[in-house]
């Protein structure tokens, strides 16, 4: 069943064809604590389509891009040239740990007003001016 889940779905893991691209041409990185594996072009190559190494990831399970870490995300964006696990990273006491899209879910933020949310919506201040045509 999980072979496929890989052959015909794109959000359960990576695809056949991920798997076969990153076999030829992928060099693995390293591992976060979700068990996302990441991988860069093998030996540094950069691709002359998008002018930089390519960079991608292999998420364990379900694919979420907000399940990346923060120091393995300025890595897979170019914002640091050395990966994570090469350089041992510990993420700044202001970086907030990971916390799953809840769109759509019962979890999701509603403001007061809103049609699922009870109470009344907060009265317009006065900073707030009704354009009407002249």
């Amino acid at each position: 069943m999980k072979t496929l889940l890989q052959m015909f779905t794109w959000w359960n893991g990576s695809t056949i064809g991920t798997r076969f691209f990153t076999w030829r041409k992928g060099e693995r990185v390293g591992e976060d604590e979700f068990g996302n594996v990441y991988y860069r072009t093998r030996g540094g190559a950069v691709d002359p389509t998008i002018g930089v190494q390519r960079r991608w990831v292999q998420y364990n399970g379900y694919a979420e891009a907000s399940a990346i870490p923060p120091g393995w995300w300025g890595w897979m964006h170019h914002q640091v040239d050395t990966p994570p696990s090469e350089m041992g990273y510990t993420p700044r006491p202001w970086q907030k740990p990971h916390r799953p899209n809840m769109t759509g879910t019962v979890g999701a933020y509603h403001p007061k007003g809103s049609m699922v949310s009870p109470g009344p919506r907060q009265a317009a201040t006065g900073d707030y001016k009704a354009w009407s045509p002249e």
